[in-house]
């Protein structure tokens, strides 16, 4: 770990490598999927298998999860599946039939989602622990680690087109990531200890937070979900978008959500977590049904930016009030989650097959609202007014 004084500071460095870690997994073997298909000879409908089969794997696995988190806490656990999701790569690039990618991607799935719950715990746990906020730069460096697969694969497929090449590279970069997360990482998680004492490790029924908790965090990844797969389509198909500029759709989107949570973090030590969610899945959901409404290529743009905007940080603040309840209700939160990711999109698609592409993604822009709904029935930290004076002094700081 290099050498950083302020602990703060060295705390969201390493958090940040996990952050980084798993988006840069994730893309880098979906970068590569139209190797793998045509390796392993496979029709549209085993890649769409395999894909939910991600899903599935962190879905079924939360229960053992929660565990794992009471158990290991959220260090030894982030750390432990980081480490696998690196030496999954190479058996991903030598898959020899179907079943065997299938059993795969069921694996890298409870790895995700280990990884997903325990760096949102650190990523809280450091909020908590220093007092200031970082969830949201957190998750923008999520989005940089996918970026920077992407411009990896780009470089390793001029280069070869050989995976075990290009997947050897990232993996090992992924493990040097960790060797540089090892050191920072809070060894102490207070609140999946406070759960462990008051529940004895034992599982219990989510509790009615948890669960407004979970449907705003559902509700919000269907948002984020369907805009990154359907927004070029609606481009093309609907507003008669050119061949060029159908792809600024989902650019529009994942720039803004980037920008949004660059600065989010300074946002919610002014305004607080609630309003920010509130306001902002409103302004995703008022953007994007006029965008609707009014038809037309710039119109969709506005449109989308708004739900960047908007949307960005509904998944930062959610996972901070979910750590607050315990590592249980994380664990929920966050599968809940995936479950959002997972099913969002097929829903659009089937919703635009049966009514048009307006109509499903006017159910996304309500499913956008609903997080609204949703944020008004979770109790928020309030911000503290010291908190605010604060962060009109370091709304320029530098971030991660």
């Amino acid at each position: 770990m290099l050498r950083v004084h302020d602990p703060f500071r060295r705390g969201q460095l390493a958090t940040a490598a996990l952050f980084f870690s798993l988006g840069f997994q994730y893309a880098t073997w979906a970068s590569r999927l139209p190797a793998i298909k045509s390796h392993l000879d496979l029709t549209a409908a085993e890649v769409g298998l395999l894909l939910m089969a991600t899903g599935i794997g962190a879905v079924a696995t939360f229960p053992v999860v929660a565990v794992l988190m009471r158990r290991l806490g959220s260090r030894r656990l982030a750390l432990g599946s980081a480490l696998g999701l690196a030496l999954l790569l190479p058996a991903m690039s030598a898959l020899p039939d179907y079943p065997v990618a299938l059993l795969v991607m069921l694996c890298d799935g409870a790895l995700v989602g280990g990884l997903n719950v325990a760096m949102n715990a650190q990523g809280a746990a450091l909020e908590a622990v220093h007092e200031r906020n970082a969830m949201a730069r957190l998750h923008a460096v999520f989005s940089g680690g996918s970026l920077a697969a992407a411009l990896l694969a780009s470089g390793m497929n001029a280069l070869t087109s050989t995976l075990i090449v290009h997947f050897a590279v990232a993996a090992g970069l992924i493990l040097l990531l960790l060797g540089f997360a090892r050191g920072g990482l809070l060894t102490e998680d207070r609140q999946a200890q406070e759960k462990t004492e008051k529940g004895r490790g034992r599982w219990t029924l989510p509790s009615r937070v948890t669960l407004w908790l979970g449907a705003a965090m559902v509700f919000g990844t269907v948002t984020e979900g369907a805009m990154n797969d359907w927004s070029a389509l609606y481009m093309k198909d609907v507003a008669k978008a050119s061949a060029e500029l159908a792809p600024m759709g989902i650019a529009v989107v994942s720039v803004m959500m980037v920008l949004a949570r660059v600065f989010a973090d300074s946002w919610r030590s002014r305004w607080g977590d609630g309003r920010i969610v509130r306001v902002g899945s409103a302004l995703a959901a008022v953007g994007l049904a006029l965008a609707l409404l009014s038809g037309g290529v710039v119109p969709a743009l506005l449109g989308f930016a708004c739900v960047g905007l908007g949307i960005a940080s509904v998944t930062p603040c959610v996972y901070v009030a979910a750590a607050k309840n315990g590592s249980d209700a994380l664990t929920v939160v966050a599968t809940m989650g995936t479950t959002g990711l997972l099913a969002g999109p097929p829903v659009v698609g089937f919703i635009a097959n049966a009514s048009g592409l307006v109509w499903a993604l006017g159910a996304v822009a309500a499913a956008a609202m609903l997080v609204s709904v949703c944020g008004t029935r979770i109790r928020w930290t309030p911000v503290e007014p010291e908190a605010a004076v604060a962060a009109e002094v370091s709304v320029t700081a530098g971030s991660v």
